[in-house]
């Protein structure tokens, strides 16, 4: 799965993400992402207006209608001068855990607002009332973030003895961990006024987020074609994925082609755009006084920066299997030369697949029975009468798919959802692990520490896939669909762990490269992946000239070392999934599901080594590194 979506927002990926508006995919891909879920088998896209209700998700669980959000946005707004009560007086135990409670309270309507207004921006983006209500939550957010920006620079402020008495203090013993991560931030924080200033930034921080996001998923025309079936339709990043699946070849090269002309067309602004973001990354870290972006970036997740330099050093290790496996492939395509849009659609192309909605969601059930009924049966609803998903395409709706949690809502789930292409259930599945993410750690942790980061999520999301891959493989009916099967797990991983540290790797090239004063053109930036594009696909691959502009449609760049989560996310989601499958008992299982529930608790090197993965190490990476290589090994047996 080419991962391109917004998976799983959470509390400072998500305010910051809402805070520079949606620019996004999956995956980020993931979740950013040009699922080949996201198929089109209709000539024509319905409006907005013209989806069944049934098939869209109920927002009632946030609030009833937009003057419900309108109410409560203004009512916020005059809370936040309730922050004023607090400013200069942040020096007793008693202050500092009223200040803290107020805002938690104020949080949680804060959180409602953003999670609204960006779901029904995401229904349609070109709606105007819609892009208003996207605009009030960003001024509301900067504003929030400027209101609360001297709290944290008063208490660093504070002598060691004053830190001391507050931080252990009773009444503060609910946000003891939130105190000692505030302490991390020492070195980094800056005087009041000047937080303050950074506050002011955050609007004007997201334009070229913002601007990528309306050129990308609604200004951008790729026109029409005609599809193997001899249809007319729509090319779009919605149905790009699905040709890219078609069995006829010319179908395929033509999309590509016209898509991809598309993005050189508008090359130099995208360039401009991009650029501006990893200059406003390196900006930001200099200020704050990290060693780099990459370490201001890891800073707030507790992630080491070593986890991100054995990915791709590992990962670099083990590319001749990747090269070995394209070469498989090409020769059982039965094909001269292999090309970028030979690499989707499945080498057993004549294997059919349908997985209506329903259909989809009682498979993905029956895979993850392991985790237990009460998983299974919150899941289940939430994907059908509970109205978690948003479930098909529309105009002007947010390509890819993500997931939404919130703490005082349900989990909300976007998709694009096609039934003949299986990478639609798989990130079906992918998103409901977000989705039951969200709602394990909002029930058992407070509000505080209920959000979770991105590292983990990714986790917690592939885990779902894979269980899902081997329900499939341990019920398929013949030879054929299990090499088919086969096929798709090695492009999963392929996609997911090698493609996503590809672009790992080209994040930490650019911002290398603006770190050290080197100017960042769009030839520069294509330069830059066209120099990966080859390394990552070998010397046997026929790379097209056009496919160096694909750094400029990745949403999740203007994200900074954000997808790198997915690789590792996926090395630690196959070492659960297979404890979990091969415990009868149950034990795996039960230490999984407390994984979820442990929110923000513990650092995510700590939650997973709980739970029996250390990312610290290679480890996880090379295992993951060796399946791969076993399942290509298997295929070129069977077929």
């Amino acid at each position: 799965m080419d991962i391109y979506s917004i998976n799983s927002m959470h509390s400072n990926t998500r305010r910051n993400f809402l805070k520079t508006s949606a620019a996004l995919v999956a995956a980020g891909v993931s979740t950013m992402q040009l699922n080949a879920a996201d198929t089109m088998t209709e000539k024509t896209i319905p409006s907005r207006q013209n989806v069944p209700a049934a098939d869209t998700w109920d927002l009632s669980s946030l609030f009833k209608n937009d003057d419900d959000w309108k109410a409560t946005l203004d009512a916020a707004k005059n809370q936040l001068a309730g922050f004023k009560n607090f400013e200069g007086k942040l020096n007793s135990p008693e202050t500092v855990a009223a200040c803290m409670q107020f805002e938690d309270t104020l949080g949680k309507d804060a959180e409602r607002i953003a999670v609204y207004a960006y779901l029904r921006y995401s229904e349609d983006v070109s709606d105007p009332k819609a892009q208003e209500l996207h605009a009030l939550a960003d001024s509301f957010a900067a504003q929030h973030s400027e209101a609360a920006s001297f709290i944290q620079p008063e208490l660093l402020e504070l002598n060691e003895t004053e830190w001391n008495n507050i931080a252990a203090a009773e009444p503060l013993k609910l946000y003891a961990l939130k105190l000692r991560r505030i302490a991390r931030e020492r070195p980094h924080t800056l005087s009041k006024p000047e937080e303050k200033i950074l506050a002011q930034l955050t609007e004007v921080s997201g334009t070229a987020s913002k601007a990528f996001n309306l050129l990308n998923n609604a200004d951008l025309n790729f026109g029409t074609l005609t599809d193997e079936t001899g249809k007319t339709i729509d090319l779009t990043t919605g149905s790009f994925t699905v040709l890219m699946h078609s069995p006829d070849r010319k179908v395929r090269e033509k999309a590509f082609h016209q898509f991809y002309a598309g993005y050189k067309e508008h090359e130099n602004s995208l360039g401009s755009l991009l650029s501006s973001s990893i200059q406003k990354d390196v900006f930001f870290a200099k200020v704050r006084k990290f060693p780099s972006a990459l370490e201001a970036a890891l800073f707030r997740s507790e992630v080491p920066r070593l986890v991100y330099e054995n990915l791709i050093r590992t990962v670099n290790q083990y590319l001749p299997v990747l090269h070995r496996y394209y070469d498989v492939r090409r020769r059982k395509m039965n094909l001269k030369e292999i090309r970028m849009y030979d690499v989707y659609v499945p080498v057993l192309s004549s294997v059919q697949v349908h997985y209506p909605w329903d259909k989809a969601v009682k498979t993905i059930a029956e895979a993850l029975q392991p985790l237990g009924n009460e998983y299974v049966q919150v899941l289940t609803d939430g994907l059908t009468t509970a109205r978690w998903c948003d479930r098909y395409e529309n105009k002007g709706k947010r390509s890819g798919a993500f997931s939404y949690g919130s703490f005082t809502a349900k989990p909300y789930i976007s998709m694009n959802y096609k039934e003949d292409v299986i990478d639609g259930m798989f990130t079906l599945a992918h998103e409901g692990g977000h989705s039951m993410h969200s709602y394990y750690s909002a029930k058992a942790q407070p509000f505080v520490y209920h959000d979770y980061v991105t590292f983990v999520a990714e986790v917690a999301s592939t885990f779902n896939e894979d269980m899902l891959s081997r329900h499939l493989l341990k019920t398929a009916p013949d030879t054929t669909m299990k090499a088919w099967l086969i096929n798709r797990q090695i492009d999963a991983i392929r996609n997911t762990l090698f493609r996503q540290t590809m672009f790992a790797e080209f994040e930490y090239r650019t911002h290398s490269e603006a770190e050290a004063d080197k100017p960042l053109s769009s030839s520069a930036l294509q330069k830059i992946y066209r120099q990966l594009l080859e390394s990552y696909f070998g010397t046997q691959f026929t790379l097209d000239d056009n496919l160096s502009a694909e750094c400029l449609r990745v949403p999740h760049f203007y994200r900074a070392f954000y997808v790198y989560q997915y690789a590792t996310g996926i090395s630690a989601a196959l070492a659960l999934a297979e404890r979990v499958s091969g415990d009868t008992l149950g034990v795996a299982a039960k230490e999984y599901r407390e994984f979820l529930c442990g929110g923000s608790s513990k650092s995510p090197i700590e939650l997973l080594r709980t739970a029996g993965v250390d990312m610290e190490s290679p480890q996880p990476i090379e295992s993951a590194m060796k399946r791969f290589e076993g399942l290509v090994n298997e295929f070129e047996r069977l077929v």
